[in-house]
C-alpha cells in the first residue's frame, strides 16, 4: 500500500470513529424506538470488518470498544449486592463483533450491498439474544435476583426493534464507507491480493 493510501486510510478511520462515537455519546436517545436507538458504532465495526477485512475490524473493534467502555460501561450486580460499572465488556463485543462481520460468508460469496446489511442484521440478533441469556443467567442463577423481562418483551421490545434500528442505520454507514471510506472505491487492496492467491475466495465488492 502506498504511503498516500496509508494516510487516507488512517485519516478516515480516525474520523469516522471521532464521528461515530461522539454522535452515540452526545445523543443516545435520538432517534430511539421502545427506549433503544441505533447502534451506530456496532453497526461501524461490523461493516468494516465484513468490507475490509479481519485486521482492520478488530484494531477498530478494540479502539470502539475501549471508548465504549469508557463512557457507557454497563451496570452489573455483584454476588455482594453492590452495583459496579463492568469494564471490559464493551472492549470484548466489539472484537467479538469484528471478528464475526469478517467472516461472515466471506469464502466463496461476493462481498456486496446486501450481504453486507445481511451481516449487521445477524451479528444484532446474536448479540441481543446473547445478551438477554446471560443476564438472565446472571440474574437469576448468579446473583439471586429476578429477571422479570417475559419472552414477548424480549422479543418486540428489545430484540426486534434493536435489529431495525441497526438495520436502518447500516444503510448510510455502508454508503459512507463504501464512497467516503478508507479505501479507494471502497476495496481494500490486502483482499484482492488475497484473492489472486487462492481460488476459492470472492472477495470483490
Amino acid at each position: 500500500m502506498k504511503r498516500h493510501q496509508q494516510i487516507r486510510k488512517f485519516l478516515v478511520y480516525a474520523l469516522y470513529l471521532l464521528l461515530f462515537t461522539t454522535v452515540q455519546v452526545t445523543f443516545p436517545g435520538k432517534p430511539s424506538f421502545y427506549g433503544l436507538h441505533p447502534d451506530i458504532m456496532f453497526v461501524l465495526v461490523v461493516l468494516c470488518s465484513y468490507m475490509f477485512g479481519y485486521y482492520d475490524g478488530i484494531v477498530l473493534g478494540a479502539l470502539t470498544g475501549i471508548i465504549r467502555d469508557y463512557f457507557s460501561a454497563p451496570s452489573v450486580t455483584g454476588l455482594d449486592g453492590t452495583v459496579t460499572n463492568a469494564v471490559g465488556i464493551g472492549l470484548f463485543v466489539m472484537v467479538a463483533a469484528a471478528a464475526f462481520g469478517s467472516a461472515f460468508f466471506t469464502v466463496r460469496i461476493e462481498r456486496n450491498f446486501i450481504m453486507a446489511v445481511l451481516s449487521v442484521v445477524v451479528a444484532t440478533l446474536l448479540y441481543k439474544c446473547l445478551g438477554h441469556l446471560i443476564i438472565f443467567i446472571w440474574s437469576n442463577i448468579v446473583s439471586g435476583l429476578s429477571y422479570n423481562m417475559e419472552f414477548s418483551q424480549i422479543v418486540f421490545r428489545s430484540v426486534l426493534p434493536q435489529v431495525l434500528l441497526n438495520l436502518i442505520a447500516s444503510v448510510p454507514v455502508y454508503l459512507l464507507l463504501r464512497f467516503l471510506g478508507p479505501y479507494d472505491k471502497g476495496v481494500n487492496p490486502v483482499l484482492i491480493d488475497e484473492k489472486r492467491k487462492g481460488e476459492d475466495l470472492w472477495l470483490t465488492m
